[in-house]
């Protein structure tokens, strides 16, 4: 069922995944960012959705059937972020409002939906894991809500369907990214093998004996295709993650074994990751030099924050999976050959040696 797709953030970790599913199944695809880059078969569009009018213009000869939106952009406060991320959305829709193409819009948003915004995150009253879609929404502001708002209302206004897809903690490549694991732990693995100091797990004893599970992009990018072209997806609610569930008392041994590294002990401790590599983008510079990698700057590599915020909740996270199952979405990942996976490209695209 083959047509035309804006995936909006295609430079993004899951836009990226996004764009090459849809590619290899014959769909084509306009690729929205602020820099887009006109990869194989994309046909970018550049606009700052934050500029309603200079959207709208961007948008002028863009029909398409399918919209994927997977991305957002990170403001100083929450009140902030629900103004500039719902205000985004909205700048999209009345974009694409005038063609009148539209027939599904896929919006792409998290886990956060249960746990609460950043400054919030995973504090006061939680609902029992693992999460449900039919939980709903905290008693509190979160510019995922506000996200999804947009949606329904331009769905109401313009007729078409949607789909709200909640991902855990997203496994998959791309550089500059705000939100991305995978890649700042494989750059802390080659700074500690670089350095010779032990690779320690910055998170809280929560996190590294609890069940937790993960999203890897590919399986994502699947789940968003799949609700566009199953009609009884439409106008709902999934959480997405791979289908397994680990320790991360397991995990971290299997990360530092591909890059030939043995894991530091871990006492209980919580380490955060932007502690420890504060002071690492010198290294970094001089490895990128020496090896000739792509990218010498750690700041585009690695995201230490938003990974500390994760590693170090002091509560378990799991997450359900049984609506989008009962509806005939199987895909399956395993997370640490999703980890591997991506460990094994950022070292072809010499991103990391």
């Amino acid at each position: 069922m083959a047509g035309k797709a804006l995936v909006v953030g295609t430079s993004g970790i899951v836009g990226s995944a996004t764009t090459a599913l849809l590619l290899s199944e014959g769909w084509t695809v306009h690729g929205l960012a602020r820099r887009p880059e006109a990869g194989a078969g994309i046909l970018p569009v550049a606009a700052d959705l934050q500029d309603a009018a200079g959207t709208a213009a961007a948008l002028r000869d863009v029909r398409p059937e399918a919209v994927f939106i997977a991305t957002w952009a990170r403001q100083a406060t929450e009140a902030e972020n629900i103004r500039v991320n719902a205000g985004m959305v909205r700048n999209l829709l009345d974009g694409l409002r005038p063609a009148g193409t539209v027939r599904h819009v896929a919006l792409v948003t998290g886990l956060k939906h249960y746990l609460g915004p950043f400054e919030a995150y995973g504090k006061g009253k939680l609902p029992q894991t693992p999460f449900r879609e039919e939980q709903g929404r905290l008693d509190i502001e979160n510019f995922y809500y506000a996200q999804e708002d947009e949606v329904f209302a331009a769905a109401t206004r313009d007729g078409f369907a949607w789909s709200v897809h909640r991902p855990h903690t997203i496994i998959g490549k791309a550089v500059g990214n705000a939100m991305n694991m995978g890649t700042t732990l494989a750059a802390y693995a080659v700074l500690c093998r670089e350095t010779g100091r032990p690779f320690r797990f910055p998170g809280s004893a929560a996190q590294w004996n609890g069940l937790t599970d993960m999203t890897d992009a590919r399986l994502l990018a699947r789940q968003l295709l799949w609700a566009t072209e199953t009609p009884a997806a439409a106008n709902q609610a999934f959480n997405v993650v791979d289908g397994d569930v680990f320790r991360w008392s397991w995990m971290w041994g299997r990360i530092a074994d591909w890059f030939g590294l043995e894991p530091a002990p871990f006492d209980g401790t919580v380490r955060p990751l932007e502690e420890q590599m504060a002071g690492d983008a010198p290294v970094w510079r001089r490895i990128a030099e020496r090896e000739n990698l792509a990218e010498p700057d750690l700041a585009r590599m690695a995201s230490p924050w938003h990974t500390d915020a994760d590693l170090g909740r002091p509560i378990e996270v799991v997450t359900d999976m049984s609506k989008s199952r009962k509806l005939g979405f199987t895909a399956y990942q395993a997370s640490d050959e999703a980890f591997f996976d991506l460990f094994a490209r950022l070292r072809a695209d010499r991103l990391i040696p």
